[in-house]
């Protein structure tokens, strides 16, 4: 994998950040890893940021603030956000979140691995993926 891709995390665990960005470089040493402690602070990053747009969002259900679900509905309406494809990333299973994140444009639904490995995987399974048709 050769592209540079641009990855942007939002979630309030400073160590899940850190473990994805970890496996981001691992996978692709040429991409680039943004973070965002909440929905709200990850909207004022997107809409500051010139050039360039993420590739993929990595978003987490719950966290203060502004909680997932109010950030993808947010990221949904922006003209310039809305093609981004949102891959949600959390602790709960529970198919009634997987259900309404999708309903809300989310592309992916993504269950947090709890080993290092499994996480890498489910970062290159999406990597490989064409969500041009999801958004």
């Amino acid at each position: 994998m050769t592209n540079a891709l641009t990855f942007m995390i939002v979630d309030d665990d400073a160590d899940d950040c850190e473990f994805f960005c970890e496996a981001i470089s691992e996978i692709n040493p040429l991409s680039k890893c943004l973070t965002a402690s909440n929905g709200e602070d990850a909207l004022i990053k997107l809409r500051g940021l010139i050039e360039p747009l993420p590739d993929f969002i990595f978003l987490d259900l719950n966290m203060q603030r502004m909680d997932g679900r109010k950030c993808l509905a947010e990221l949904k309406k922006d003209s310039t956000l809305k093609n981004i494809p949102v891959i949600i990333l959390s602790t709960s299973s529970s198919q009634k979140d997987i259900d309404d994140t999708k309903m809300l444009g989310a592309s992916y639904y993504m269950t947090k691995p709890s080993e290092y490995q499994k996480l890498r995987k489910e970062i290159a399974f999406v990597m490989t993926q064409n969500w041009s048709g999801h958004s």
